[in-house]
């Protein structure tokens, strides 16, 4: 087994009509840098085509950024749309989300939310830590 962390490959987009894209693209940048293999799929994605993008570049995990209080329905719904196409991948939430509404996200099988602020580190190790609970989920 090589010391070198393995080569996540993670699809960022933004779900919906939200245009706000520059925090995703640092995002893109910070996961880039920390070894990560980063799909951005870009703005006005739907459930359907970021599914898609994770069949097709069999992603280990997916992040989803957002900014126009969308996130208590597109969330759920993207977890939802995994579940349908029977492809078990976390998905994380950035971007504007109150503190009232990260615990519902996380019952609603989000895996992670990152607020405004966080780090680099944080960053990355979130998106680490959330495939590798994920892996260890469906070993058990």
């Amino acid at each position: 087994m090589s010391d070198q962390p393995e080569n996540l490959r993670v699809i960022l987009a933004k779900l919906g009509l939200d245009g706000h894209d520059r925090g995703l693209k640092v995002v893109a940048r910070i996961l880039r840098d920390a070894g990560m293999e980063v799909i951005y799929l870009g703005l006005r994605q739907t459930t359907d085509s970021i599914v898609s993008a994770a069949e097709q570049e069999d992603a280990d995990a997916i992040g989803l950024s957002m900014h126009n209080a969308g996130h208590m329905t597109l969330a759920p719904n993207m977890v939802k749309a995994l579940k349908a196409a029977e492809l078990d991948i976390p998905v994380i939430v950035g971007g504007i989300v109150p503190d009232d509404d990260v615990a519902l996200l996380h019952e609603a099988g989000v895996a992670a939310v990152l607020g405004p602020g966080a780090s680099a580190e944080e960053v990355a190790r979130v998106v680490r830590d959330a495939v590798q609970a994920n892996r260890a989920g469906a070993q058990a």
